[in-house]
C-alpha cells in the first residue's frame, strides 16, 4: 500500500507499475459488471460506458472519496505545486491501491473496493452514453446551429507503450471551442470527445 500511494516524483519506488496493473483490474471489473447489467447494449455502447467509468476524472473522484490525498507520498516540490489535488496523481494512486488490493487479497478484494466507490457512478450513467458520436452528429444537424454541419474528429496525440496505448482525439463543431477526449483506442477517444462536447454544450448532464 505504501508503494501504491508513492508518486513517481520520489524516484524508482513509485506506484507506476501498480498503476499499470490497477488500470487493467479496474477495466476487467467494470467491464464484467457492464456486461451483466446491460445485456441489450452492443460493443460500442459498452465501450463508451466503460470509458466514462474508468477514465482519469472518475478515478480521481474515487481517490478523493476514499481519502487518499493526505496519504500520498511525493517529493516536496510536487507537494508544493499542489500535487495532492492533481487529477492525474489522484487517479494513479487510485489505480495503484486497486492493484495492491488485488495482489494482496485477490479479485474479490478489488471488487469490494469498486462496489463501494463506483456504485454512484454506475447509478448515474447517462442513457445517452450508448453512442455519443451519433448524438453529437444528430445535434449538429438538427438545425440548432445556423447551418447543418458535421463534427470533425482528428487524433492529436498517441502515447503509452504499444501494448497499452492512449489516444487523444479532438472534435470540432463550427462555432464552438474544440473538445478533447481520451481512450485506449481511437474509437473510444472519439466517443469520449463527443460525450464531453455534449456535456459542455448542456445537451447531456455530467
Amino acid at each position: 500500500m505504501i508503494r501504491a500511494l508513492s508518486h513517481a516524483s520520489i524516484g524508482t519506488e513509485s506506484n507506476e507499475r501498480l498503476e499499470f496493473l490497477g488500470d487493467r483490474v479496474l477495466g476487467l471489473i467494470v467491464a464484467e459488471r457492464l456486461y451483466g447489467e446491460f445485456p441489450l447494449l452492443n460493443e460500442g455502447g459498452l465501450a463508451v460506458r466503460l470509458n466514462a467509468l474508468v477514465r482519469r476524472e472518475a478515478c480521481a473522484k474515487v481517490a478523493e472519496a476514499a481519502g487518499l490525498a493526505p496519504h500520498l507520498i511525493m517529493a516536496g516540490a510536487e507537494h508544493a505545486s499542489g500535487g495532492r489535488n492533481k487529477a492525474a496523481i489522484l487517479a494513479g494512486a487510485c489505480e495503484g491501491v486497486l492493484a495492491a488490493l488485488y495482489l494482496d487479497g485477490g479479485l474479490a478484494a478489488a471488487e469490494a473496493f469498486v462496489r463501494r466507490y463506483w456504485d454512484d457512478a454506475f447509478a448515474t450513467l447517462s442513457p445517452e452514453l450508448r453512442d455519443a458520436k451519433t448524438a453529437l452528429q444528430e445535434w449538429a444537424q438538427s438545425g440548432v446551429l445556423k447551418e447543418r454541419v458535421q463534427p470533425i474528429y482528428a487524433m492529436t496525440e498517441r502515447s503509452g507503450p504499444d501494448h497499452a496505448p492512449k489516444f487523444t482525439v479532438q472534435v470540432r463543431v463550427p462555432g464552438h471551442e474544440p473538445q478533447n477526449g481520451e481512450g485506449a483506442t481511437k474509437r473510444d477517444a472519439e466517443q469520449d470527445a463527443a460525450a464531453r462536447m455534449l456535456q459542455r454544450l448542456g445537451v447531456w448532464k455530467e
